[in-house]
């Protein structure tokens, strides 16, 4: 079928977003003055999101099985999962002495009566627990349960800490424990937060002003972040009155805030100095910017908050924490764009555009990125299966230490290695050869079973590799026997049994996921739930897998759509998705690299732990997809709109290069240095976030964007604008494409300060 060339179903003026822009122009103290109102109120509101958030658990979610044994051991035997271990060395060197075994059990019975600890039980108990006792006898376990949510739990461990972290009556006390350690990640991450934003906001904006030369120019893609940031503190502080919401989603809201703004406040900028080049008025050029960049901004956005949005899937409020700061600061971005920035051009006017001596010599100064860009998009052009098929080969070996990921629950290695709480967990791990803080917790269900029963499944218990014994109201089982007394008042309930599997460090270390599996898998008389700390993890990551693929798919599916409602194609939406993994291949080859294998840790100041936690790769898979796709849009809406004005493929590529080249370029490097501010996290979580992203974002800005964008359109020719009958005509009805300017006056004074516009490729 031969070439017609796509026109616009109306002009600009006549859109919504064009009429938008003039509205924000013509009144645009009104709406500036509305928006520092606005912005003023949400500070106001929002300085207390932080407050108001909550320190998620990465536990087992609703309906699971670790989550049903959960619910028994509250309602029935008042206790669950150690919430508190106190770790305990005897300054004699042994803990069976008179007088360590006296000061033991003041110890534990004070636990025991501390405000908010419903139960706690040490080695110095009257059936005092072998695997609560060091290998050298110089130091033992107190065990605590603090009942509630995380919030209430860590608030009882933060004056817990002061009161019992101590040395004193021959004892020396030490707090640790894995909800200890989750409350000194929460402290740590927000640290970080206030620390990020002291690095994050005045390097980017002295990149912005290198950039684009003019302070009112560089300032106004920093109002957008700021008001992106502000609305979204605000929106998370409400959403946690109905809903959890985690602290971690700060952090996010914080890079992606100022990313996004940097982004869309760049293409605004760049295209209103286009309009002015042309000879518009700034009003009328507001509004051409508005209803061209605007709407490019507004497909960015879509694809970025679907992304985003794809995290609702999950049940854990850990992961939907991200969708709820994500997708608000998404929203509060591309408002900021289309009507804060409109107004703040229309007030700075021609303060924004470089202040360049005229003449040719200016003009090349000003255009060298541009022509940098058009060159390469012809040089890759001529040799695209060369310089394609190498940027595929790099991207591929980059990815590649991917295929040996392992995954695994998080511990206490995540925080930096001078933390107190790190360094006693390293010594119980040292000093225990067992792992009674993190045992499994098994609960009979259903009637209550016969003691024989009872004492059958406990030895069948004992008897799985790795268990080094299990205490149940039948007594204490190793390998099969029954080797000490029953504690009733302990293990039954009102109905019902419960048990202890005690693992071996060693099991655990080899992974404690096989473990649960194993121990699940013991046939038992009576029906039984498995929980504790090992189990919450496995449900937790079983929920992560099980919603993979649905996010995925909707990922995808809403991408896709969005890029054919751009461009009209059926190629180039599948080509951007396939690029979109290749990019992120190189993140999730760098998290294995270097996080779980260790190399650079000593640089990163990190331990690494030989896996990876579930979470964090789809945490990462969604959050940067957006944003790559975010450089996707505004490529294809340039070429789309030269595609549409001159029907010549190569053309339309290198004149979408050149004039988005630079603007992605710059974005890029902004946002890598905002998501790079994370690399100096004390918390390992965050370093994977900041190096993985600013990594990905700079391998899709060069090798994705730079070379393997302009080969494969070049190999696909007339291909990549070619979609079916039916789907054109559907394009033709809903296409939401960026619309190409009116014709306009040729340049006058003020374009003579600024680079000449050039389309279409050169010959």
């Amino acid at each position: 079928m031969p070439f017609r060339p796509g026109r616009p179903p109306h002009p600009p003026h006549r859109t919504a977003l064009w009429r938008l822009g003039a509205f924000a122009a013509r009144r645009r103290a009104a709406v500036a003055a509305l928006s520092a109102l606005f912005f003023l109120v949400a500070v106001g509101y929002g300085a207390g999101a932080l407050n108001a958030l909550s320190l998620s658990r990465l536990e087992g979610p609703p309906g699971s099985e670790s989550a049903q044994a959960r619910e028994v051991l509250a309602e029935e035997f008042g206790t669950g999962a150690p919430s508190v271990t106190l770790l305990v060395t005897a300054d004699d060197g042994d803990v069976d002495s008179p007088a360590s075994s006296a000061a033991g059990r003041a110890l534990t019975e004070e636990l025991a009566a501390f405000p908010g600890v419903a139960e706690a039980h040490s080695y110095w108990d009257s059936a005092s627990s072998p695997a609560l006792r060091g290998e050298d006898g110089s130091q033992a376990l107190v065990l605590g349960f603090i009942p509630g949510d995380a919030d209430r739990t860590r608030g009882v461990l933060a004056e817990l800490h002061a009161e019992f972290d101590r040395a004193e009556d021959g004892l020396t006390v030490r707090v640790t424990g894995r909800e200890e350690v989750f409350r000194q990640i929460g402290e740590e991450s927000s640290r970080d937060f206030v620390r990020a934003e002291a690095l994050v906001f005045p390097g980017v904006f002295v990149l912005l002003l290198l950039l684009l030369r003019r302070p009112w120019a560089a300032a106004l893609p920093m109002a957008a972040g700021l008001a992106a940031i502000a609305g979204t503190l605000a929106a998370l502080r409400a959403a946690a009155l109905a809903a959890e919401v985690s602290t971690f989603a700060l952090n996010l809201v914080l890079v992606l805030g100022i990313g996004l703004g940097v982004d869309y406040g760049l293409i605004m900028v760049s295209r209103f100095r286009e309009e002015r080049r042309r000879g518009r008025p700034v009003p009328e050029a507001v509004a051409a910017t508005t209803a061209t960049a605007g709407r490019t901004v507004v497909f960015s956005g879509v694809t970025v908050l679907a992304s985003l949005a794809a995290l609702l899937v999950f049940p854990m409020p850990f992961m939907r924490s991200f969708a709820y700061g994500g997708v608000a600061v998404v929203l509060f971005g591309v408002l900021a764009a289309l009507v804060l920035l409109p107004a703040l051009l229309a007030l700075a006017g021609d303060r924004v555009l470089r202040r360049e001596p005229a003449g040719r010599a200016a003009d090349r100064a000003a255009d060298r990125g541009g022509r940098f860009w058009h060159g390469l998009a012809v040089r890759v052009m001529r040799r695209p299966v060369l310089l394609g098929g190498t940027a595929l080969a790099v991207l591929l070996v980059l990815g590649s230490p991917f295929l040996d990921a392992r995954f695994g629950p998080s511990d206490e290695r995540i925080l930096p290695p001078g933390s107190a709480v790190r360094a006693a967990e390293d010594e119980l791990r040292a000093g225990f050869g067992t792992e009674a803080p993190d045992a499994l917790q098994v609960v009979a269900t259903g009637a209550e079973p016969a003691p024989e029963q009872v004492a059958a499944y406990a030895a069948d218990l004992s008897r799985v590799p790795g268990i080094a014994q299990v205490d149940s109201p039948a007594g204490r089982y190793e390998g099969g026997e029954r080797t000490g007394p029953g504690t009733p008042e302990r293990f039954t309930g009102d109905g019902s049994v419960r048990f202890s599997a005690v693992p071996t460090e060693e099991r655990m270390d080899a992974g404690s996921e096989s473990l649960v599996r194993e121990v699940r898998a013991v046939d038992a008389p009576f029906g039984t739930a498995v929980g504790g700390t090992p189990a919450e993890f496995l449900d937790y990551r079983d929920a992560v897998v099980d919603g993979l693929p649905l996010a995925l798919a909707l990922v995808f599916a809403a991408t896709v759509t969005v890029l054919f409602l751009l461009s009209g194609s059926v190629l180039l939406p599948l080509k951007a998705t396939a690029l979109n993994l290749l990019s992120l291949s190189v993140m999730f080859g760098a998290l294995v690299w270097v996080f779980q294998e260790g190399n650079l840790s000593g640089a990163l100041g990190f331990t690494p732990t030989g896996f990876l936690d579930t979470s964090i790769p789809v945490l990462m898979f969604c959050i940067v997809y957006g944003l790559s796709m975010d450089y996707e849009v505004f490529i294809m809406a340039r070429m789309k709109e030269e595609y549409d004005r001159t029907g010549d493929n190569a053309a339309a590529v290198a004149a979408g290069l050149e004039r988005t080249g630079p603007l992605v370029t710059a974005a890029a490097a902004i946002l890598a240095l905002s998501f790079a501010a994370y690399a100096t996290s004390g918390v390992v979580f965050l370093k994977m976030l900041g190096v993985g992203t600013a990594l990905v974002v700079i391998a899709d800005a060069t090798l994705v964007r730079g070379l393997l964008v302009p080969s494969l359109m070049r190999l696909a020719g007339r291909a990549n604008w070619w979609a079916p009958g039916p789907l054109r005509a559907l394009h033709r009805r809903f296409g939401l494409r960026e619309e190409p300017a009116d014709p306009a006056p040729p340049p006058g004074p003020v374009g003579a300060a600024e680079e000449r516009p050039r389309t279409g490729a050169r010959r």
